[in-house]
């Protein structure tokens, strides 16, 4: 299948019987698992089994620790289409920061296996994934850590929080061309979404707005979570959220998307599927006609 008919297929998907179909079947599959009960070995099953035999997935962790009895490690998938040496885009996608975020995790769940279906959807691109940054939140069922801290809070505060640590430590390395959070929101009405940088708002951000529509509302309100929007998108971000280091002068597109919980989890599993095939479709095109224009002019 080839990227563009890939990239249309998914962005329609409710639309499109055929996809949705496999989608559903896909979803249902996982949820059953990762419901089954708080378990991070069957939530993440699916994702340890792609990359044990994928030649475009693959699977480590960024470190573990301990918190009571209990041994926690923050789980990364990297994908690659081919292992030709070449120019790439770095894009990291964070899930599970909150650890009642479910949908969250079973989206980008969802867009690995898609990622290793159709590698062509990640053309040009190395893609860092992190399913599950709350590990101990996830299985005691809270937003919060096990610590207490909401960890969206903590971040370049020089916080103690090993989750946190460990992240820092991986965008300080990684020197992200772009990075996307999946979060869910238990006020919000609708669909919506943040980005800094605020001449991408209609190239990025409203393309996965615009796609994921058809699975979900749009949160058109003025105000967002105290903050000014439009047509669901704001620029402002709360103290302490995961964000790029300060000190990185070159600073890459970021994305939080944020799905409303009161909507049925398959719904929302699919908005955050079609949302970010929409931004690496949007984000590629962008970064070929940048390079066309400077090959042109020099």
């Amino acid at each position: 299948m080839s990227l563009t008919s890939t990239a249309t297929a998914s962005s329609r998907s409710v639309a499109n019987p055929q996809f949705a179909s496999r989608f559903h079947r896909s979803f249902a599959n996982t949820f059953a698992s990762a419901t089954a009960r708080r378990s991070i070995r069957e939530l993440l099953l699916p994702l340890l089994q792609i990359a044990s035999e994928s030649a475009v997935v693959r699977g480590d962790s960024l470190g573990c620790w301990r918190s009571g009895d209990e041994l926690f490690f923050l789980p990364r998938f990297v994908f690659q289409r081919t292992q030709v040496s070449k120019p790439r885009i770095n894009v990291a996608i964070f899930a599970g920061i909150h650890g009642d975020d479910l949908s969250a995790v079973l989206g980008l769940i969802e867009f690995v296996k898609a990622l290793n279906t159709h590698p062509a959807i990640g053309r040009d691109y190395q893609l860092w994934l992190y399913p599950l940054c709350n590990p101990s939140g996830y299985v005691d069922g809270t937003r919060r850590s096990r610590s207490g801290k909401e960890l969206d809070r903590e971040f370049w505060k020089d916080s103690g929080e090993p989750e946190v640590k460990l992240i820092e430590k991986e965008l300080r390395e990684q020197r992200l061309d772009g990075i996307i959070s999946l979060r869910c929101n238990a006020s919000s009405k609708g669909l919506h979404g943040y980005i800094w940088g605020t001449a991408l708002k209609a190239h990025l951000l409203a393309p996965a707005l615009a796609a994921a529509e058809q699975a979900l509302p749009p949160n058109n309100r003025a105000q967002i979570d105290g903050f000014q929007a439009i047509q669901g998108m704001n620029s402002a971000y709360h103290d302490g959220s995961l964000r790029a280091p300060p000190e990185q002068k070159m600073k890459p597109f970021q994305i939080v998307l944020e799905i409303p919980k009161q909507i049925p989890l398959r719904l929302q599993a699919q908005a955050f599927l079609v949302s970010l095939h929409a931004i690496l479709a949007a984000y590629r095109r962008i970064s070929l006609e940048a390079g066309a224009l400077f090959l042109a002019t020099n």
